[in-house]
């Protein structure tokens, strides 16, 4: 009787097991995303303000080198955006993605990228970006 109780349990137990494991691997894959899409915000913010600088004739050619940059990285997240619109998503955006890098071509933006190799700092709402 024990034996029948273990074998019906072990293969309910390595189910649950690899649940747990598919739900802790999604979390984080969708924390690292959130994580990204803070770093743009915070980017695009700082992108909008330079434009803004540049106006009054008050922003220097390094900083709008580097809002150019972020708006590039802008519309390269609207046209993965299309991508997310048509049918089967899933599917076409990481094959998409995996031709982009087969021919050489970024077709995420930077800050997806980067969220393997470097640790991101977010400022929060409440702090300024001099402290």
């Amino acid at each position: 009787m024990r034996i029948w109780i273990y074998l019906f349990k072990a293969p309910k137990r390595v189910l649950n097991i690899s649940r747990k494991r598919q739900i802790t691997k999604l979390k984080r894959q969708l924390i690292r995303i959130k994580i990204a899409l803070a770093q743009e915000k915070v980017e695009t913010k700082e992108m909008l303000s330079i434009y803004r600088r540049y106006t009054i004739k008050k922003a220097t050619p390094e900083e709008m080198n580097q809002a150019n940059k972020q708006f590039v990285d802008v519309l390269k997240g609207l046209g993965i955006g299309v991508f997310a619109v048509l049918p089967f998503a899933p599917i076409t955006i990481p094959i998409v993605i995996k031709l982009g890098k087969w021919v050489g071509v970024d077709i995420l933006p930077s800050s997806f990228n980067e969220i393997s190799t470097k640790k991101v700092t977010v400022i929060s709402n409440n702090q300024s970006p001099d402290q």
